[in-house]
């Protein structure tokens, strides 16, 4: 009964970590709803108003029939453009709903398994790590290994390569010292109504380092520039960033080869900026799309650590941690727990340890002098294979012998 209720599936616990697979693409269709609806407002209202005007001007005798069939003519090709528009966003949309029918498809197949020792479950998976390590390859910059791993699994359609490969061409412009392209993120569509929803700074401090690098370079550039620049984009925040906007003026009174004699704007100049922001752009835009701010593969692995650990795994003991010595036998060996191994032990050191509300422990337990406890027919079998006189005993995992009136027996209270 135990072990059949150890491996049952927990279908709703099971699919936490799946959330962003679903989500995700909802985010973007939702983005790629409202770019659609601004596009059309935008050049609506435009074609609107054109074609209000003209007809009040041709009436009144202002405009000349030429001039009329003319504007027309720039009206028709502007809504050409908009029905070009749209199609690529119809296009999007078709896109995003065979990745969500895919992905809701791959989801409802682990509802018709009820047990880890399903053969169906092994495949599933198989296809779940898959996803993982495309999102760890993603977020750590490497599409090109994303998308072949991608194609090799069959699995384009339940991994986000475009977004991501979007995300990463930006911040990797914004490492390389432009701003232009991050920018133009921040005001495409209606981004930047739904950044100020989320009080975002982003749009801001991209200004700011626009503002930093004309005046790192005025000489080169017209000295009025940094001045417009700051009462266009700067000083109308001025009441929510008063400080930037006060060293952006301080920083416009001081030459470029003192800057490094005050630590305020020496810090300004700083390259480390750059990664600053880049870290910005990366954290704002996994907001906006819902994505989890660390990688999948590492809350998967936490959770894995954190269920195997306890508090027996990094124990005061000095030999806690150790693997088996050449002395223990290779039947000792497959006894030593997972995380108290060589490769996992120091990856476990600060994850929580697991809350277990049954626990299962041998019959007849013996506590040794060095505060370990095995079970007595274990314990025999173990020294009988090792070779052991009569009345010895050995330490599963750390291989130390001991004499049987050394033990204890102990008693679960």
């Amino acid at each position: 009964m135990g072990d059949h209720e150890s491996s049952k599936l927990d279908h709703e616990n099971h699919l936490l970590l799946d959330q962003p697979l679903l989500q995700l693409p909802v985010e973007l269709l939702r983005k790629n709803l409202r770019s659609a609806r601004f596009e059309v407002e935008k050049d609506g209202s435009f074609v609107k108003e054109t074609l209000k005007k003209t007809a009040t001007d041709s009436v009144n005798g202002r405009i000349s029939q030429a001039d009329v069939v003319k504007t027309l003519d720039s009206m028709i090709a502007r809504m050409r453009g908009v029905k070009r528009k749209l199609t690529a966003f119809a296009e999007e949309e078709n896109r995003l709903h065979r990745h969500e029918e895919a992905r809701a498809k791959h989801l409802a197949e682990l509802y018709t398994m009820y047990s880890v020792d399903d053969v169906k479950y092994e495949s599933w998976s198989r296809t779940r790590l898959d996803r993982l390590l495309i999102d760890y390859l993603l977020r750590q910059g490497y599409v090109d290994s994303a998308r072949e791993l991608a194609q090799a699994r069959g699995i384009e359609l339940l991994v986000d390569v475009d977004t991501f490969e979007q995300m990463n061409r930006i911040r990797q412009c914004i490492l390389n010292g432009s701003v232009q392209e991050a920018l133009a993120w921040c005001t495409a569509g209606d981004t930047k109504k739904e950044l100020r929803k989320m009080d975002s700074n982003l749009e801001f401090m991209l200004r700011y380092q626009q503002y930093i690098e004309i005046v790192r370079t005025r000489s080169q550039t017209n000295p009025d520039e940094a001045l417009a620049h700051a009462r266009k984009y700067l000083f109308p925040y001025k009441s929510t960033y008063r400080k930037e906007c006060y060293n952006a003026c301080g920083l416009l009174g001081m030459l470029p080869q003192y800057v490094d004699r005050v630590d305020m704007y020496k810090e300004l100049y700083s390259p480390e900026r750059w990664q600053m922001l880049a870290d910005l752009f990366t954290s704002t835009h996994n907001s906006l799309l819902s994505l989890p701010p660390i990688p999948l593969l590492h809350i998967a692995l936490s959770s894995g650590l954190s269920a195997l650990k306890t508090p027996a795994c990094h124990s005061i003991h000095p030999n806690a941690a150790a693997v088996p010595s050449h002395h223990t036998s290779l039947s000792l060996a497959t006894s030593v727990c997972p995380i108290c191994s060589k490769e996992l032990n120091e990856l476990a050191r600060n994850v929580p340890h697991a809350l277990h509300s049954k626990s299962h422990v041998e019959p007849d337990l013996l506590l040794l002098p060095n505060g370990r406890a095995y079970g007595k027919a274990r314990l025999e079998e173990c020294a009988k294979q090792a070779g052991l006189p009569l009345g010895e005993v050995k330490d599963l995992r750390t291989g130390d012998v001991y004499k049987a009136e050394e033990l204890k027996k102990v008693f679960i209270s």
